[in-house]
């Protein structure tokens, strides 16, 4: 008898196994999120059976709709809710894309019954999750923008503190399509936090639902709304770029609607209607078409996702007269790492 002597490929050791089997439930809070759920069980990582929930009040209509049309084997939409959902059996899935989240925050700390926590993406969110989990010292997992009482930095603290203890155990696990570094990843894995990236393959196999005619591509910013940045300088921008032609402009979801009625006024600027992620609707240029924007996280994503065309976009930093005095400079930096992803 002959033996044929197979050659085994030498893979990372903190590689995260694919394909996962079993049933995992998925509480979603925005449109990326979504996206990501989706992309991350295409990816092998959920498991097999896979439960969606979204947060009742989101503007989530227009992306359950687009995915429920070509969402992988397995999906299934459920109805919004008010409360992440809690699994029933400690062999399921417990999966989240804010774990700055109050909702979220206290369904971790109430003992979720589940074998594994699952962190999707949510963009520069995630990694400044991570940047926030290998620190050396405590930190409160809390929204840097927001004002946070102290009852609510005790839960975020609190919170870092689970998080951590879940990593110990092997039962934490973050999906991004995100680069990390290194050494983070090294950190991470010296804490026993799993990390698996993606790159929206799913999403790229996908048909292209709409096209644009004008020859540029705004991307709109929440920074006005969120007031981190002051609202004339914007406009300004905005007038500067649609005086060299015609402008589509795609309003973020928090934009108001003062602002917006402000911006349909400028000379040359397209309104479009607030749908599904920009990941979704820009994903391929036509010839001679560019993409602008401020700093942002569909910036890396849609590097990605344009290949090389992601030479046409054109992400612009934030001027420092721009910013509001309240935007302390660590924000400023943190929102500004997109450009560098």
């Amino acid at each position: 008898m002959t033996l044929t002597m197979m050659k085994l490929t030498q893979h990372d050791t903190h590689e995260v196994p694919r394909p996962r089997f079993g049933t995992a439930h998925v509480w979603v809070e925005s449109p990326l999120q979504l996206l990501s759920a989706v992309e991350t069980h295409a990816a092998g990582l959920l498991g097999t059976d896979i439960r969606v929930i979204p947060r009742l009040g989101m503007p989530l209509e227009a992306t359950t709709q687009a995915l429920l049309n070509h969402a992988p084997a397995g999906v299934h939409f459920e109805p919004a809710a008010r409360k992440p959902p809690q699994p029933k059996s400690s062999s399921n899935r417990y999966v989240t894309g804010d774990v700055y989240s109050g909702k979220v925050q206290r369904s971790l700390l109430s003992g979720v019954k589940a074998k594994e926590i699952i962190i999707i993406d949510d963009g520069l969110a995630t990694l400044a999750l991570i940047k926030q989990l290998i620190s050396d010292s405590p930190t409160p997992l809390v929204r840097a923008r927001a004002k946070n009482s102290a009852a609510r930095i005790a839960m975020g603290l609190a919170t870092w503190h689970r998080l951590r203890q879940l990593a110990r155990e092997d039962r934490l696990l973050i999906v991004s399509a995100l680069m990390v570094d290194a050494d983070t990843k090294a950190k991470m894995a010296d804490l026993g936090i799993k990390f698996a990236q993606h790159k929206f393959e799913w999403l790229a196999t996908q048909p292209v639902a709409e096209s644009f005619t004008e020859p540029t591509l705004l991307i709109g910013s929440a920074m006005v709304a969120d007031q981190l940045i002051h609202e004339q300088p914007y406009l300004q921008w905005i007038e500067g770029i649609s005086a060299d032609g015609p402008v589509a402009y795609f309003p973020h979801r928090r934009e108001t609607p003062e602002l917006l009625e402000k911006i349909s006024k400028i000379d040359q600027v397209v309104l479009k209607e607030h749908t599904v992620p920009i990941e979704m609707r820009l994903r391929v240029l036509r010839p001679g078409q560019e993409i602008r924007a401020l700093p942002s996280t569909v910036i890396p994503s849609l590097r990605l996702l344009l290949g090389p065309d992601a030479r046409y976009l054109y992400p612009q930093a934030v001027p420092e007269h721009w910013w509001t005095e309240g935007t302390d400079i660590e924000l400023r930096e943190h929102l500004s790492s997109s450009l560098k992803v």
